[in-house]
């Protein structure tokens, strides 16, 4: 559709260009008589020259970047093409100053005029074609950064499931199915570019409740959310990273918090834990989180803000725009 647009956009300008050009020649610099008109006569030559400029002699020389030859082999065809009209079509019989001063612009006018055009489109075909190559490199980068998040997220699943097998093999099954729902989130429904709000706070309750069970007598966790609506998009597994950020280097008999609040489509989310400083340097802390930074300046651009505080604790705040 837009190669349809471009295209009758292209000849409609040409169509435009040749009307008005030819309106101004007769009526304005020249008697108005139709029948023998030298200018009507040299009009199908100049057609000529301006379309194979624009066709085969732009395109060469361009493509070569021999510029300054082009320049010259242009004012050549204008100088040639002109004195072609003034003693071949118009027979003036004048002098070539004078020829030139006269009609000289002829020539010019169209040649430049289509000149730029060719320029103007073919500068319109580099950017989307720049724009395309980003998008594409852009969508791959996206698909290795969340590539490099689905193993985390299964993995820890599968230890909570094994550890419950163990020791409380009837509770096994409820997390099966909740494993199950998460794998169908990772796997099939994260590779799209945003999917609902609904089903990625349901990925995380999954998520928090497995944790839960895990970290039973030995982190305490504070999971809270406000949500006013859930009809909204957010991109896929976003928010994980950073709460599977807190577990990993919170310490022992410790408290997480995460709090997700969203209000008229703008979501608050937060997550808070502590941590050893001796063990671990907030170098170590934001490596898992390098990766989702990459991620939201691909998808929102200016429409997020990411903060990280380092004191006591290590909290992480995202504000994010989902309108």
């Amino acid at each position: 559709m837009t190669f349809i647009n471009k295209y009758t956009s292209q000849i409609l300008v040409h169509i435009l260009f040749w009307m008005l050009f030819v309106f101004v020649s007769l009526f304005l610099f020249s008697d108005f008589y139709w029948r023998e008109n030298p200018f009507l006569q040299y009009v199908s030559l100049l057609v000529a020259i301006v379309y194979m400029n624009n066709f085969f002699l732009l395109p060469f020389f361009v493509r070569k970047k021999l510029y300054v030859l082009y320049v010259f082999v242009f004012a050549t065809i204008s100088f040639f093409a002109t004195q072609l009209y003034c003693y071949a079509f118009a027979q003036c019989g004048c002098s070539i100053p004078k020829c030139l001063s006269d009609y000289l612009w002829q020539t010019l006018v169209p040649l430049i005029f289509f000149s730029f055009i060719w320029i103007l489109y073919r500068f319109i075909d580099e950017q989307e074609e720049v724009i395309k190559v980003k998008k594409e490199h852009a969508e791959m980068e996206l698909k290795f950064l969340k590539s490099q998040i689905n193993p985390h997220v299964l993995f820890n699943n599968l230890n909570t499931i094994y550890s419950y097998a163990l020791e409380k093999p009837n509770e096994t099954p409820e997390l099966i199915l909740m494993l199950s729902d998460n794998l169908k989130h990772v796997l099939y429904e994260s590779n799209e570019k945003t999917i609902s709000l609904e089903k990625e706070i349901h990925f995380i309750d999954n998520y928090i409740k497995f944790q839960t069970i895990r970290t039973e007598g030995v982190k305490q966790i504070r999971y809270t959310k406000s949500i006013d609506v859930f009809n909204h998009k957010i991109a896929p597994l976003l928010l994980i990273t950073i709460i599977e950020n807190a577990f990993k280097h919170s310490t022992l008999h410790s408290e997480i918090k995460v709090n997700i609040n969203i209000v008229q489509g703008v979501l608050n989310f937060t997550c808070e834990n502590n941590f050893d400083k001796d063990k671990v340097s907030t170098t170590d802390l934001k490596i898992g989180l390098q990766n989702l930074e990459k991620r939201l300046e691909l998808i929102y651009k200016d429409k997020y803000e990411f903060i990280i505080n380092k004191t006591d604790t290590f909290k992480v705040v995202l504000k994010l725009d989902l309108k």
